[in-house]
């Protein structure tokens, strides 16, 4: 009897505890009206990331390959020296859209630029959308996370940004397939000094840059590129090369979420037993 009611207690304390956290999340009156605009813009982009994710892999998977060279590699090698301008502009709105991760638009740097000349756009795209990421991500996405995982996340990963500092987005930024983006993201999320951040994807952002303008190089597109002159084979064919390496960046995105949730929930639970009596 006494089992049945502590369970029926602990339901009920569940069930409120569901109910305040849902009630918290939608409750924006204690943000002024700037953060609540940059909290929808957030939450705008979430919504059209997960929609273009729908779209490149169950509508037309050779959409991604196909925007890749239409929207970006062929109008920026046709403007010639002007498409230094359209890259950093593009790769800026890229940032903000996970379905079109950086590393693709690096990718094709080595393409239209080759290894030397994509690296050293890439490092300068790179710093454009990494920048722009933080921004957005601080502004809104902040005040949202605290929200979606509590402060208590959100303080452990700024303990652990204090602690590492610029190493850890050194280190971030330059492992390849470390979705860049989300770095970004997670940077403007956390209390992170932004000089520190600028030095540290600098740095980082070198060699990644250079690595992705190699693979581009060598996969012997030649721009500009004419959709109704290539075989469906071959089009087919570089669209499952761009898809998978979106697979790899979105796999290993999933991964360091699983991994940072896990190492919340175990620092809370030591933290919970060093203040206990």
């Amino acid at each position: 009897m006494d089992d049945a009611q502590d369970n029926l207690e602990e339901n009920i304390s569940f069930s409120e505890k569901l109910k305040k956290y849902f009630k918290n999340l939608f409750d924006f009156s204690s943000f002024d009206k700037k953060t609540i605009l940059y909290i929808i813009i957030f939450i705008v982009l979430i919504i059209i990331s997960i929609f273009l994710l729908y779209y490149i892999y169950f509508i037309d998977k050779t959409i991604l390959y196909r925007v890749v060279i239409d929207w970006f590699v062929n109008p920026i090698h046709n403007l010639g020296f002007l498409g230094i301008l359209l890259f950093i502009v593009i790769m800026g709105i890229q940032g903000l859209l996970i379905p079109i991760p950086s590393e693709i638009l690096l990718l094709a740097t080595g393409i239209i630029w080759g290894l030397i000349g994509g690296g050293i756009m890439g490092v300068i795209g790179s710093m454009a959308a990494a920048l722009l990421c933080f921004y957005i991500s601080k502004k809104g996405g902040r005040p949202l996370a605290k929200k979606f995982v509590g402060e208590k996340a959100i303080n452990l990963a700024d303990n652990f940004i204090h602690k590492y500092g610029m190493g850890a987005i050194v280190t971030a930024r330059f492992l390849p397939f470390i979705a860049f983006d989300p770095i970004s993201y997670t940077s403007g999320l956390v209390d992170m000094d932004i000089k520190k951040y600028t030095v540290g994807t600098f740095l980082g952002s070198i060699p990644r840059a250079f690595f992705y303008s190699w693979l581009g190089s060598i996969l012997g597109i030649v721009p500009p590129v004419d959709f109704d002159l290539l075989p469906l084979a071959e089009i087919e064919a570089q669209s499952v090369f761009f898809n998978s390496v979106l697979l790899i960046i979105l796999a290993i995105l999933v991964l360091m979420f699983i991994m940072y949730y896990l190492i919340v929930r175990y620092y809370g639970k030591k933290i919970d037993v060093e203040k206990s009596p």
